[in-house]
């Protein structure tokens, strides 16, 4: 009998599929925290749906686990290879089949880059809205699969409110469609909604319709500076309060801010410890900018002017403010979210626990829709604190959850997560969606290890 590897070389070109040594070390693993390095069985790039089908018909017969990916820009190891795995890569899958200006949708391939998505859509006054700080190199499968989340949730929600349809080649192979192309359809359970966030756990996404939206007519973009983290959240609440909705809302903590000055050669840190970004966009950008300013200024914030392109340089530079390469410490982040009226009260947390751990931190954040990107850090030369950091990230989560958070905001369970999850959701919610698993993939060949813990609960009986 055949094993994998023989039916995959029988059954794809050689371009297709690889067993060499720097393609499977490659392709291994996403950018999460490794904790141990799996390397696969063999790579295969998938080029159209039947090549997919094909491939998991092989994977079935042989009883073969599949880590799916896309560009592997995932930071919680959702596409870290697993045991005896083969990794199926979508990233030439990567068409656009399809912009309907009048409907306001595109239909994509998963392998579709989300900053070529947008760029075919603004040539028709639209916008794919989530966004990702990875955008530039992220693919629309990737985001699905994580329910990516970026800078505009606030305004625009997270990837789950803009798909519309997929398209999904289930473990056996067999290939169904769930959702519709209208921008409303409330027929039968919402399937699209189950495997929007799975992560490859429940099938493989060869298709994608996706709403879009209208590309702003205008962006007023506004800096505040602020003497304390506490100020700042006051002024996430205070812009709330006279019901202006900003596009985007960042806090950047002060930490933060001494990173990038040595990184850009800046003096943020000198204006304020903490600094709100904030974007109004549409017709009415002017006037709720104008808004924004005055009630900022009033909670004695530096504000910038009226036309700023420091401020849109600011927002780019926030874009890539965590997980920066920095080769002088060790660090360990996450993507808590909390109510937003506890935004305060949870950074200052964040603020003991470091003290308590003895370690750093740093700490960025959606303030607008209260999910932060805590990161704590030691020097390099620190090693042996490394248990205080993984302490420090522990109790973080344990608070945000005692703070009626959660403990992923957009960057999805994955592999690195799975141990927490069991904090936030009760044994009978974990073991439904083991069951739905189940029901989907019975011999448990997607992405094993990820999004759910694999331990049995049951459930008691009614």
């Amino acid at each position: 009998m055949t094993n994998i590897v023989d039916a995959l070389r029988r059954s794809f070109p050689a371009e297709q599929f690889s067993t060499s040594e720097d393609t499977l070390h490659k392709y291994s693993v996403d950018e999460g925290p490794v904790r141990e390095r799996i390397e696969p069985v063999g790579v295969l790039w998938a080029e159209s749906v039947r090549d997919v089908q094909l491939a998991m018909s092989l994977a079935h017969a042989h009883t073969t686990p599949v880590v799916c990916r896309g560009a592997g820009t995932g930071v919680s190891g959702g596409a870290h290879a697993t045991e005896g795995c083969l990794v199926l890569s979508l990233e030439k899958m990567n068409k656009i089949l399809e912009l309907h200006p009048s409907d306001e949708i595109a239909r994509v391939e998963p392998g579709v880059i989300n900053a070529d998505l947008n760029a075919a859509a603004a040539e028709y006054g639209l916008m794919y809205a989530p966004d990702p700080a990875s955008y530039k190199t992220s693919t629309i499968g990737g985001n699905i699969a994580t329910n990516a989340g970026g800078l505009r949730c606030v305004k625009y929600g997270v990837t789950r409110d803009a798909v519309l349809a997929l398209d999904i080649v289930l473990a056996d192979g067999t290939l169904i469609r769930v959702g519709h192309r209208t921008l409303k359809g409330v027929a039968g359970y919402d399937l699209t909604g189950l495997f929007v966030g799975s992560e490859g756990t429940l099938g493989i996404l060869v298709g994608a319709t996706v709403r879009l939206r209208y590309l702003p007519v205008d962006t007023r973009t506004i800096a505040a500076f602020f003497p304390d983290v506490r100020s700042a959240a006051a002024g996430v609440l205070a812009i709330a309060a006279k019901r202006v909705q900003p596009a985007i809302l960042e806090l950047i903590d002060g930490g933060t801010l001494a990173q990038l000055d040595e990184q850009q050669g800046s003096a943020l840190k000198a204006r304020g410890e903490c600094l709100l970004l904030v974007q109004a966009d549409g017709h009415g950008a002017s006037l709720e900018a104008e808004i924004i300013r005055e009630v900022l200024a009033k909670l004695g914030a530096d504000v910038t002017s009226e036309t700023s392109e420091e401020a849109d340089t600011l927002v780019e530079l926030r874009r890539h403010s965590r997980g920066a390469e920095i080769d002088t410490v060790i660090r360990v982040g996450e993507d808590v979210a909390v109510p937003r009226s506890r935004l305060v009260e949870y950074v200052e947390e964040l603020e003991r626990i470091a003290e308590q751990c003895g370690v750093g931190l740093k700490v960025v954040a959606h303030a607008g829709d209260g999910n932060l990107h805590p990161t704590f850090w030691v020097p390099l030369t620190s090693s042996h604190l490394v248990p205080q950091l993984d302490a420090a990230l522990d109790e973080s989560v344990e608070v945000g959850l005692a703070l009626g958070g959660t403990i992923t905001g957009e960057h999805g369970i994955g592999q690195y997560k799975v141990r927490w999850l069991s904090w936030e959701q009760s044994p009978e919610v974990l073991e439904i969606q083991r069951r739905i698993k189940k029901l989907l993939d019975p011999k448990g060949l997607l992405n094993p290890g990820k999004a759910l813990p694999e331990r049995e609960v049951a459930l008691p009986l009614v």
